[in-house]
């Protein structure tokens, strides 16, 4: 078999995503900075242009890896289970952040778009780019989106919100793991989330609450706002 004949077996790509992201954690381990993620993306894309291999052919085991986002969002309701009794407890103000965070990340994303001049179809392709990934994609899908560029939008999202985002808010004063898992599960979805999880538990509990909350609130708001840019 040849390297481009290898390149068409879904094999191919998984095999890439995996290799990409080891190396990415190791690179990690010497220069703390790095964000394996990001890394791992950079790489994944760089040998992509390198061999000069479409990304048709790199979506084929791409889309299987896609599909272990659900299973894998699932697994945080470990811990969300162990805090559920503290995560009760302030579910009025959890709730109400979530519900501002939605709304505000629909908003600004139609916003942006308007105002640079874009058409309706980016403007349903980047207003779910806050919620994770599956639902964000089936959301774009059904409103005539571009999948494929919310995919992008989202994981740059989070990236950028697990990246710069804990540090942020600290610096705004917001220093309450409750708080903070708010905002970052609502804004960052699961790349944030594992993200703040690593330096308190109760805050990844939160933030996965948030992710989950905040997908469904957005798929509820986007019934009439599907009906309204129709």
């Amino acid at each position: 078999m040849t390297f481009r004949e290898w390149t068409e077996q879904p094999l191919f790509g998984i095999a890439l995503t995996v290799l990409a992201y080891v190396f990415a954690l190791a690179l990690q381990q010497r220069w703390k900075a790095l964000h394996p993620l990001l890394t791992c993306s950079a790489l994944v894309i760089a040998f992509l242009l390198a061999t000069k291999v479409p990304y048709e052919a790199y979506r084929k085991g791409g889309d299987y890896i896609v599909f272990l986002l659900g299973p894998a969002t699932v697994a945080l309701g470990i811990p969300l289970y162990k805090n559920a009794q503290r995560i009760r407890n302030a579910l009025l103000p959890i709730a109400a952040g979530i519900t501002a965070g939605s709304i505000s990340a629909l908003l600004l994303a139609a916003g942006l778009v308007w105002v640079l001049g874009g058409s309706r179809e980016l403007l349903v392709t980047m207003m779910p780019k806050s919620v994770t990934s599956p639902i964000a994609l089936e959301i774009s899908r059904q409103a005539g989106g571009i999948p494929e560029l919310t995919a992008v939008l989202t994981v740059l999202t989070g990236l950028i919100g697990s990246m710069f985002g804990p540090g942020l808010l600290r610096l705004a004063g917001v220093r309450d793991d409750i708080s903070i898992g708010t905002a970052i599960g609502t804004s960052s979805h699961g790349i944030g989330t594992a993200r703040i999880i690593r330096d308190s538990e109760l805050a990844g509990s939160v933030s996965g609450f948030a992710m989950g909350a905040a997908a469904i609130l957005t798929s509820l708001l986007f019934i009439p706002l599907y009906g309204w840019l129709r």
